[in-house]
């Protein structure tokens, strides 16, 4: 069974600019928590044990 996820987190984001100008794609917020905080939680819900992001 698969254990391990990896979340690509790389770039400046500069489609979402003006709003990445002051944080991470990956931390802009939806609905009431960031971007990335669903995906972590759905890894965790599907099992998934060892977590990691790739950043340039």
């Amino acid at each position: 069974m698969i254990k391990k996820c990896l979340f690509p987190a790389a770039g400046y984001g500069t489609r979402f600019l003006p709003a990445t100008k002051a944080m991470p794609k990956e931390m802009l917020p939806v609905v009431n928590k960031p971007l990335i905080q669903y995906a972590v939680e759905e890894a965790l819900e599907a099992g998934l044990s060892e977590i990691g992001s790739v950043t340039g």
